[in-house]
Formats: structure tokens, sequence, C-alpha cells
């Protein structure tokens, strides 16, 4: 989730859910979230067995979409609610 300093670089970004706290009904570990364009902490980098991380801790109301499998990242739908009620 890093900003190239270039307007192209101010979207939507999507991030693995690596844990959640113990309120967070809406999204489940495993799962990928789109997050509003810098609306994430600043990261801290771990190294695991898969290599090093960077986790972010992101508000829930800052998430527009989840999905169960890894998007493509090949460019953005024209389509996003903006209504956090329709959201969920």
């Amino acid at each position: 989730m890093g900003d190239d300093m270039r307007s192209a670089g101010i979207r939507p970004r999507w991030a693995k859910v690596y844990a959640i706290g113990p309120t967070q009904l809406d999204v489940k570990v495993g799962q990928w979230i789109l997050v509003s364009h810098g609306r994430w902490t600043r990261g801290v980098k771990l190294e695991d067995a898969n290599g090093e991380v960077t986790l972010r801790r992101v508000d829930a109301n800052d998430i527009l979409l989840v999905s169960d499998s890894e998007p493509t990242d090949d460019g953005m739908s024209t389509q996003v609610l903006m209504d956090s009620k329709e959201r969920w």
C-alpha cells in the first residue's frame, strides 16, 4: 500500500487481512479488503516464514469492498458504492 507520489497513485488499495480486533464482524482473517486511499496507518515491518510483510491498521469505516480471493489489481472498476449503508 504505497503511494508512488503521483496522482495515478491516489486510489483505493487492496490489502490482505492478517488479524482483526475483537469487535470486528464484517471481515475475517485471510480475506482481502479494498481500502480508501490513505486510510491506513504507517506500517510495521515484520518477517515471517513467507518473507517480509508490512502490517497496517485500517478502520472498518474505510473498507470499500471485501473479497475471499486475491483480487487482480489490473485496474479499478468505475462502480464503487459511495454510501456506507449500501456497502454491507
